[in-house]
């Protein structure tokens, strides 16, 4: 995953369609969550939703990255309002 990291900050891809680019966005964030970089994940999540919003809303792999993000102990608030654009749901109790 940090390769993919690396690689994927250099690409270029204005010139894609617009789902490409939002799913290079998409798997550019989750390689980010698995690295626990989640300042960096949320980046790249809002940077596709500003491309596609429609896109990253009703994208299954999204979807499960910004619940991902919201579970966790300290949530940034960025991933709150995400959460509530996408209608993914609140924060799950911890029990």
């Amino acid at each position: 995953m940090q390769r993919a990291i690396e690689i994927g900050r250099h690409l270029d891809t204005s010139a894609l369609p617009v789902e490409r680019r939002v799913r290079h966005a998409i798997e550019t964030a989750r390689a980010h969550a698995r690295w626990n970089q989640v300042d960096e994940a949320l980046d790249a999540l809002l940077a596709a939703e500003r491309i596609g919003p429609d896109q990253v809303r009703y994208h299954r792999l999204s979807r499960a990255l910004v619940r991902e993000i919201i579970n966790m102990p300290r949530p940034p608030s960025l991933a709150m309002q995400l959460s509530e654009r996408m209608g993914v749901g609140t924060r799950l109790p911890r029990w």
